[in-house]
């Protein structure tokens, strides 16, 4: 979410969404995608000369971008290209539509331009004698609300992906295309980047010249209300965290909550003994009206949430693990890539069957780094885990019919728009189900050597390796068990694809490490936190639905529970409860009594324009999901939960 990135595994949190595609051989081994592009295969040399650049971002009042380019070329056919493939994304959504007012010229003279009719995203038009450089500008129309999506222009901050406000010549690489970026803010805003500022006049900022590869990997988040911390004093390699708010309250923090944020930083040099980077910016945004965000970059990563991140810490607790999560990513899917997303520009299609393992272990180091640096407490990362273990062991029937591998193809397939049965479609479950596949590793590691070797050794070893370097190192599955196979040997090919490939459902980690998902009938903190902040109540695991505190209504259902067998599907507004205008609290009080004494659950339900009464067939009273240990096991997950 790598990425979009969805919250700890919480039933009622989307995770993602998909569809179907075919499952991956056992014996498959990702390769890189052929270089392809609307002029034929790429050229890996240096683009002749340097693109320049500059956006305005003052329009706030219509959510314009406006955008001006100078680009080098020669006489002749010549292809612009607008970005399709966007890393951390895994799939072809450059937001092309939002594109408008397209024009070039040269020499002050207009040129006709045609869309290539078999690929929306390219560009064509002849260059004539004797013009060495276009005048491109176009208008990126940005949201002006959710329904268009992801809204990244308010009255008080913005978001720049540079991917989004720039067309560039076919036929080469991105990395060896140069450009030199300017942004022009409004007054008196403040910006965070990971591009060097070389000038700043006035609200114009001036970036360093770069390759169009790294523009698009160095968004801007920038704001009215704008602060920077610094993560690591004194070091030379700098890590910040800059702030953009809705409100100047919100930027306020206590300094316990700033050192979890810096103990994160020591958490995961420690694990990962290596950067991968010269300086690292944590891009925030605390905000209710601008999109929320988690997309990782090598230097710097885009986090939206809440505006309530310090002022309602605890309320908060399921976005603390999104931080470690795009940090993580820095050595796991920037510096090791898998080979088919290591493409060389934006419109070679990628090949993401190794997310299991970008995504996946990055979701597992996300809740470990978590814990580690105090942004959970111990409880939090058990009640998280919990979560995402009952997601597994009661709300995936999907599982009967797809595989965790082939959830990696998602991401194309669907698109992550909301889709109706999650629970049977599945939805980008190497995120989670992945993470439990590392959780497996890592108990195996630890039982295998004794404890003296862990899932940490590989995180150095295969992630830290190059220490100071910036090149893109990628990797194959192959790549991955010979690194298992030097810590502990242990046919790992043959565990990794037994989980993997598997209609089942990938649980066996917990008990490896020493616990094992349990319900009671009240809710974790962690998980109260959650339905705190998200106004609602959960009985995934009991009536098998989510429903929205404020007007009742379903936001999921699960495929084959109580509630779907009783004709209720997503979207459905619950009006009563045995005779009652709905309200959750009586709810839980009807499902208590139907497990006392078999006081029958009966709702008035409205979908659409049909209004009926159900009967819900439940008697097995509230379930929240919790972790408890074994007895007589070697608690190995409360080690992987202590710092470093």
């Amino acid at each position: 979410m790598s990425k979009f990135r969805p919250s700890a595994a919480l039933p009622l949190l989307a995770l993602l969404p998909l569809s179907i595609a075919l499952a991956q051989s056992p014996a498959t081994t990702p390769t890189p995608t052929a270089a392809v592009s609307p002029q034929g295969a790429l050229v890996d040399t240096a683009y002749p000369g340097t693109m320049v650049l500059t956006v305005d971002a003052t329009d706030l009042a219509r959510r314009v971008l406006h955008v001006r380019q100078q680009i080098p070329v020669a006489s002749g056919p010549v292809t612009l290209l607008f970005p399709k493939w966007i890393p951390g994304k895994h799939r072809p959504d450059g937001p092309i539509n939002k594109l408008a007012g397209l024009k070039v010229s040269a020499n002050g003279q207009p040129l006709t331009w045609k869309r290539d009719p078999l690929d929306v995203y390219a560009f064509k038009l002849d260059v004539p004698a004797g013009v060495s450089s276009l005048d491109v500008q176009f208008d990126m129309l940005t949201p002006t609300g959710g329904s268009e999506g992801r809204v990244v222009m308010t009255h008080d901050m913005l978001n720049v992906q540079w991917g989004t406000v720039a067309l560039y010549p076919s036929g080469y690489h991105a990395g060896n295309i140069a450009v030199t970026p300017s942004l022009v803010l409004p007054v008196g805003w403040q910006a965070g980047t990971a591009l060097e500022l070389q000038q700043r006049q006035g609200d114009t900022l001036r970036y360093d010249t770069v390759s169009f590869e790294v523009l698009q990997d160095s968004p801007v988040y920038a704001g009215r209300h704008f602060k920077r911390v610094d993560l690591d004093p004194g070091a030379d390699t700098p890590v910040m965290l800059d702030i953009v708010a809705d409100a100047p309250k919100y930027l306020e923090y206590d300094e316990k909550q700033i050192e979890a944020h810096r103990a994160l930083v020591d958490q995961a040099y420690k694990l990962f003994d290596s950067r991968h980077y010269d300086h690292y910016d944590f891009l925030l945004s605390l905000s209710d009206r601008m999109g929320g965000q988690g997309l990782e970059h090598h230097r710097s990563s885009e986090n939206g949430v809440k505006p309530g991140y310090f002022s309602d810490w605890d309320s908060a607790v399921a976005a603390r693990d999104l931080l470690p999560h795009e940090f993580v990513h820095s050595w796991n899917g920037k510096f090791r890539r898998p080979a088919g997303l290591a493409t060389p520009n934006f419109h070679v299609p990628m090949d993401g069957s190794l997310l299991w393992v970008y995504e996946g272990q990055t979701q597992y180091w996300g809740m470990v780094l978590a814990a580690r640096s105090g942004l959970w407490d111990k409880d939090d990362a058990l009640g998280a885990l919990a979560l995402v273990a009952s997601t597994y062991a009661s709300d995936r029937p999907g599982l009967d019919w797809r595989n965790v591998q082939d959830t990696t193809y998602d991401p194309v397939i669907s698109a992550r728009r909301p889709q109706p049965y999650r629970s049977y479609q599945m939805s980008e479950d190497y995120y989670n189900a992945g993470a439990l596949v590392w959780l497996a590793v890592d108990a195996r590691l630890r039982e295998l050597s004794g404890g003296d070797h862990s899932l940490n050794d590989f995180a150095s070893t295969f992630f830290g390796v190059d220490d100071g370097s910036w090149e893109v190192k990628p990797y194959v599955f192959e790549d991955v068990v010979a690194a298992l196979d030097a810590i502990e040997p242990g046919d790992w090919a043959t565990f990794l694809r037994s989980r993997l490939d598997a209609n089942a459902p990938p649980l066996d980690g917990l008990a490896a490490s020493g616990w094992k998902l349990v319900y009671t009938d009240t809710p974790s903190d962690y998980h109260k936190g959650v339905l705190s902040s998200r106004k609602a109540a959960d009985y995934t695991a009991s009536l098998g639905m989510v429903v929205s505190k404020k007007d009742g209504k379903a936001g999921s259902v699960r495929w084959d529970g109580p509630a779907f067998n009783a004709g209720i599907a997503p979207g459905s507004t619950m009006l009563a409860v045995n005779g009652y205008a709905f309200d959750t609290g009586l709810l839980d009080e009807a499902v208590k009594a139907a497990k006392a004494d078999g006081t029958p659950i009966e709702l008035v339900v409205k979908h659409g324009e049909v209004v009926k009464t159900v009967k819900l067939d439940y008697r097995e009273g509230l379930k929240y999901p919790h972790l408890e240990r074994i007895e007589g096991t070697k608690d190995r997950l409360s080690k992987i939960l202590q710092p470093l």
